[in-house]
């Protein structure tokens, strides 16, 4: 298929990334996925998008290293050109993440300044820097949490920063809205992932807790948000714009 829109998903190779760049495909969409460490599980990815008969590229990328930015943007330059046949991508999903969990008088300096550079900073500037090459009409998709709207102990830095992800995705759409590009943002509740050590899989316990403060009552899979993502990077999604939608099985209402 030519002519296919492109969506560029950090941290695509594993979790929900992966399930994003599924349902992306699924939607008729080109991938482009990046990964931190683990080239291998990338490929799987890509390999996946390929099957469902639509191209994809996976780059390393470090969210937390602003250094390497100009050079990522470069990299992505030469793929577009190279595997696409474009010089532009349409969508840019803001995914790649990291959990750390400690209470507001354990937190640390360095794991405070690791999860706003990732979290905030990283994915302030990256977007930035993709501007140039993000498509008049195309679109920006931040991933939150219901960790900004609900409060559970142990996550005071990494919540207040998704919150902070929810007002720039206000701002995006308002500054962006002149090459009408659009600006949502998609708040995962409690998921099924090895992400944070992967409790929300494994620990039963924590299982049944969020089973019982949730309307449909289940822990979330990545498949349940892969969808809304994907949905918000096409034409149906024209007019959702400067939104938080939360995707989390009714939890905590």
């Amino acid at each position: 298929m030519g002519n296919s829109k492109i969506a560029l998903v950090t941290g695509g190779s594993r979790g929900l990334g992966e399930n994003m760049a599924i349902s992306l495909a699924q939607k008729g969409l080109d991938v482009i996925l990046t990964y931190r460490s683990n080239k291998d599980e990338a490929q799987k990815t890509v390999h996946e998008v390929e099957q469902l008969r639509q191209k994809a590229h996976a780059l390393q990328l470090d969210v937390a290293d602003m250094g390497s930015f100009d050079a990522f943007v470069q990299e992505v330059k030469k793929v577009l050109k190279s595997q696409f046949g474009t010089e532009k991508i349409d969508f840019l999903i803001n995914n790649a993440g990291i959990g750390i969990n400690a209470t507001i008088s354990e937190t640390t300096e360095e794991q405070f300044d690791t999860l706003v550079d990732i979290h905030f900073k990283g994915a302030f500037f990256l977007t930035q820097k993709l501007l140039p090459l993000l498509a008049d009409g195309g679109g920006i998709v931040n991933i939150s949490s219901g960790l900004a709207r609900f409060s559970l102990p142990g996550f005071s830095v990494y919540g207040s920063l998704k919150a902070a992800m929810e007002a720039l995705t206000r701002y995006q759409a308002k500054e962006l809205g002149a090459r009408k590009i659009r600006s949502n943002v998609v708040a995962p509740g409690a998921i099924e992932t090895d992400f944070g050590g992967g409790v929300n899989k494994t620990d039963e316990e924590k299982r049944a807790i969020i089973a019982n403060v949730t309307a449909l009552g289940r822990v979330g899979m990545p498949d349940d948000i892969g969808g809304v993502v994907a949905f918000l990077c096409t034409d149906d999604a024209k007019w959702i714009n400067g939104q938080r939608i939360e995707a989390s099985g009714g939890m905590m209402i």
